[in-house]
């Protein structure tokens, strides 16, 4: 049991540090410090959804079935797109990084975004649904291990979304923000390439 838990706890993390489109927008929700909570919640539940569906089984089915996989890419693609040229837009008119004072995303937006950053992301379909479905399928326990890898996810993104605002000061400046804004546009552009090439 502790084993199994264990090693969802350590695949799940290897997997979901790293920059990607959740990371990105929870990272600048923190630092804004707006509608973090859902912006957690969001993510984190729709994690440990999709971790759940695939140590079940749904991995399985979802290869069985290709047009799928492709109707989500061609939707990832284009949001993902449009995504990073806001983002790009936004660093040439960046600003110095403020608190939140109940401008900017309403709440339904944030959610809106988080919710289509997650399920119209094929990565995350690839991530939790297909490579940790076989991996816990494979374990002792699969349930155990669905609950380590669910609560990596949790901590994972309480931890971005609550720990951005200790960075808060070092990216106040308008350059920093500029740049910030940059490295989300690149990286949401580049994943969207990625996934209209196929890779």
């Amino acid at each position: 049991m502790l084993t199994s838990a264990t090693t969802g706890l350590l695949t799940g993390l290897g997997l979901i540090v790293a920059i990607g489109a959740q990371n990105a927008y929870v990272l600048r929700q923190g630092l804004t410090r707006r509608h973090v909570g859902a912006v957690v919640a969001v993510c984190a539940v729709s994690d440990v959804v999709l971790i759940a569906a695939g140590v079940a089984g749904v991995g399985s089915a979802v290869e069985a079935v290709p047009g799928l996989i492709t109707l989500v890419r061609c939707g990832g693609v284009a949001f993902l797109t449009w995504y990073g040229v806001t983002a790009l837009r936004r660093a040439r008119h960046a600003t110095s990084l403020e608190a939140a004072t109940g401008s900017g995303a309403t709440l339904g937006r944030a959610v809106r975004t988080a919710l289509a950053l997650t399920w119209l992301n094929p990565h995350v379909y690839l991530d939790t649904v297909l490579l940790l479905g076989s991996v816990g399928a494979t374990t002792d326990r699969p349930a155990w291990f669905a609950v380590g890898a669910g609560v990596a996810s949790v901590v994972w993104f309480t931890a971005l979304g609550y720990g951005a605002r200790l960075l808060a000061r070092p990216l106040a400046r308008p350059g920093a923000w500029r740049a910030l804004d940059v490295l989300v546009g690149l990286t949401m552009l580049a994943i969207a390439a990625t996934l209209a090439l196929g890779a």
